[in-house]
């Protein structure tokens, strides 16, 4: 009888155990080996010391669109991420005020540096995000990935000397292999002294520095043909930049082949990468 007695209470101990353990019941938490991926609200933005927000665990079924409606571009602009790596299981920011942060931005009104170009680009790297300026002043930004940690972009003053609208990278390939790593509307800004190149160009955002060193902007349409999502393409910053820096007028003409050019915009890095809040 005893024996009974005593098996039952082991059992009920290892019951308990399974059944309440918090790491088996409690909501997903950050990858301890890359802080970044499952709770965005771990990102220090120093802009966003002054703007409230809340953090929202994203529960199954639930997206961008379905929780804040026309709103989800605010959401996603804010968290620098894409549709695409929205999914449940992860947490993001929500401003409290949404109608007021439709026209968040990190980036300075007035950048004094850039005052005596006509076109100028400032990367923040700490912020991801980047500004086109002309003679001085914003005249429109957009959330940026630059280098992951071990391979961040390099800082300095620099300047855009290539443009190809249809470029490929020659190193990576896409997540399932079928080809290399699409790079639509890309301006190369600097040469490293190991040759290899950076350039500003579409890419995924996944909320954090993502890249090898190149600076990523939106582009839901390149998601599209290479992703078959969004159905509907909204977001496509890497387009209006190129266009704004190298030219409207030549935007067609130029798909096809990588041209070098001279006297384009200045190219500012500044910053390093994100803190992570542990």
């Amino acid at each position: 009888m005893l024996r009974k007695i005593l098996a039952f209470v082991v059992l009920a101990v290892l019951f308990s155990i399974v059944v309440y353990n918090p790491s088996a019941t409690s909501e997903p938490g950050a990858n301890p080996q890359d802080p970044a991926k499952e709770d965005l609200s771990r990102v220090e933005y120093p802009s966003l010391a002054k703007v409230p927000w809340r953090a929202h665990f994203i529960k199954p079924q639930e997206t961008l669109e379905s929780l804040y409606g026309a709103d989800w571009v605010t959401v996603a602009r804010f968290n620098r991420i894409d549709r695409r790596h929205v999914y449940p299981g992860m947490t993001i920011k929500v401003p409290v005020d949404i109608a007021a942060a439709r026209d968040y931005t990190p980036m300075p009104q007035e950048y004094p540096a850039a005052k005596g170009y006509g076109k100028y680009i400032l990367i923040d790297m700490t912020e991801q995000w980047m500004g086109a300026y002309e003679n001085g002043k914003l005249k429109f930004s957009a959330p940026a990935a630059t280098g992951a940690p071990g391979h961040e972009t390099p800082v300095g003053v620099f300047r855009i000397d290539a443009r190809h609208r249809n470029h490929t990278s020659s190193l990576y390939k896409t997540e399932d292999e079928s080809g290399q790593y699409p790079m639509d509307n890309a301006m190369r800004f600097h040469i490293g002294p190991d040759n290899v190149s950076y350039w500003i160009h579409a890419r995924d955002l996944p909320g954090k520095p993502a890249s090898h060193g190149c600076v990523g902007l939106y582009d839901e349409g390149m998601q599209n043909r290479v992703y078959g999502i969004p159905e509907k393409p909204v977001l496509i910053d890497s387009q209006k930049f190129y266009a704004w820096a190298v030219g409207e007028n030549e935007y067609e003409e130029d798909a096809g082949n990588l041209e070098e050019l001279e006297d384009a915009p200045v190219v500012e890095v500044r910053g390093t990468n994100p803190v992570y809040r542990k």
